[in-house]
């Protein structure tokens, strides 16, 4: 068994379908299909099973893919050890949704680098949470910023509460704070129907019994703003666009009661490059959770 056929049986395993797998390893599906058979007749064992149109982990497969996972890791840290005699040619990679770019950019990075001066930083922006989720799970980022909840697959370690705050164009008429009930029928941007995002958003409009009207569904949240701007709707987002909103003319304004969600890292249930655990503890010494 080599490194690649490790990385087939933990994408696979992940995955749970052999199309995504081979997806998220830049190969054709055939070929991993092909590379997880002859695997099983290497070793003599079935390590997956056939279950509707995806796979499911046997018995033998589950501690093959526990082992496979530790030797990754175990590689990873030694890559890492490279890295760290070679600091200019070191990278971590952070997954991030746009709204919390701002607070990793002015006050995560700066302490880091500050230690780290020798490390680079990939942002890998995400439209939201679904794709940091998506980021850490196809191992293109070692990081990911968002907001919870995440899967059980993920491990979070909680930074702050972060204020959500009601964004409108100017020349609304709206005491600051603004009560819940006043967004009922207030025209605002959403999600798309059917998203984590869009039933966290009815939820908490169900919870406080307001029905707004849905003037525009979008995932992209980089045009939520654009669209306040023309002046059509107003839209719920953190705290921490609040100065981008501002910039762009809008009027932010705190809504009663206070609305707060956690912010995190997260990352896989797997050992972390040293440059990662090492960005790990400068957040966290420095978290307001």
């Amino acid at each position: 068994m080599n490194l690649q056929q490790l990385r087939y049986v933990v994408a696979t395993a992940e995955h749970r379908t052999m199309t995504d797998a081979a997806r998220s390893l830049y190969i054709a599906q055939p070929a991993l299909s092909r590379a997880i058979r002859d695997l099983e007749r290497e070793l003599g064992m079935t390590l997956f099973a056939r279950s509707g149109r995806g796979v499911v982990v046997t018995a033998q497969g589950r501690r093959v893919v526990k082992l496979a996972r530790e030797a990754l890791d175990a590689v990873r840290e030694i890559e890492s050890l490279s890295t760290h005699g070679h600091a200019s040619e070191a990278e971590l990679r952070i997954a991030s949704i746009p709204s919390l770019e701002p607070g990793l950019a002015g006050r995560l990075l700066p302490a880091y680098t500050a230690e780290h001066p020798g490390v680079r930083i990939h942002i890998v922006r995400c439209d939201g949470r679904d794709g940091v989720v998506s980021a850490i799970r196809d191992q293109r980022a070692d990081l990911g910023l968002t907001d919870l909840p995440v899967p059980t697959d993920l491990i979070s370690h909680p930074l702050e509460r972060q204020e959500i705050v009601l964004i409108s164009p100017p020349g609304v008429d709206l005491p600051d704070p603004v009560p819940m009930r006043k967004l009922n029928g207030m025209r605002l941007v959403l999600p798309v129907p059917g998203s984590s995002r869009r039933r966290e958003f009815d939820a908490l409009f169900a919870k406080h019994g307001v029905a707004p009207v849905v003037a525009t569904q979008l995932d992209e949240r980089g045009n939520w703003l654009s669209t306040v701007r023309s002046g059509t709707a107003s839209m719920l987002w953190y705290r921490g666009m609040a100065e981008q909103a501002a910039r762009a003319g809008l009027v932010v304004r705190t809504l009663d009661p206070s609305v707060r969600r956690v912010i995190a890292i997260v990352h896989a249930r797997r050992r972390l490059p040293a440059i990662a655990q090492e960005f790990l503890s400068v957040a966290e010494s420095g978290s307001a959770a």
